[in-house]
């Protein structure tokens, strides 16, 4: 996560600095510049925008006259938005996983679909995943139903069903199946989307 904020110098001069943090709590902080003029301080918070951004200018529509009536009516400012869900990437996800045989192996367990799913969007943590969830638009159950799932997953029977769906969709025949967490990795600052 990154965010752009303004600091007092011992000069007296306002600094901006776009500060990276990261989940673990630690951060990098990227200073722009200072000023003590109040322009050339929104110049450097634009500045910062623009680079978070990542030269990523706003997408122009060209609605015509329909558009120029809502900018109109919205106090030409950008609109709000009301609701957002990722239906065309949920259902490509859900697709995968029935197609890999997980939804046949796993008896239809939607609460171990559903934390599959959100690691693959993002990788995070268990509790974090029903924040992705519910970013995504999914209806989630409570942490404590997630908890209490996880001995059934832990269970030598549950990873061998996965291990027969991952080999019969692979044609591999006879396999065994290595799971490897990496949502505690940490990116690199260089690797980092901002």
């Amino acid at each position: 996560m990154a965010y752009v904020r303004t600091v007092r110098t011992g000069s007296g001069a306002t600094a901006v600095q776009i500060v990276h943090g990261s989940r673990a709590g630690s951060r990098d902080i990227e200073h722009l510049g200072s000023a003590h003029d109040p322009d050339a301080v929104e110049a450097l918070k634009a500045a910062a925008r623009q680079r978070l951004a990542g030269g990523q200018g706003e997408l122009e529509l060209d609605l015509g006259e329909a558009g120029a009536a809502v900018a109109a009516a919205s106090g030409s400012g950008p609109l709000p938005i009301a609701s957002s869900r990722m239906t065309p990437l949920w259902d490509a996800l859900n697709a995968a996983y029935g197609q890999l045989g997980f939804d046949v192996a796993t008896s239809g367990d939607e609460v171990f679909c559903h934390l599959v799913l959100a690691r693959i969007i993002e990788a995070t943590s268990k509790l974090d995943s029903l924040r992705v969830l519910a970013e995504a638009g999914v209806e989630t159950v409570s942490y404590a139903t997630v908890k209490r799932r996880l001995q059934r997953y832990a269970d030598d029977s549950w990873r061998r069903g996965l291990a027969a769906a991952c080999a019969a969709h692979a044609a591999l025949g006879p396999a065994s199946l290595v799971l490897y967490d990496v949502s505690t990795l940490e990116v690199p600052p260089l690797c980092r989307s901002v």
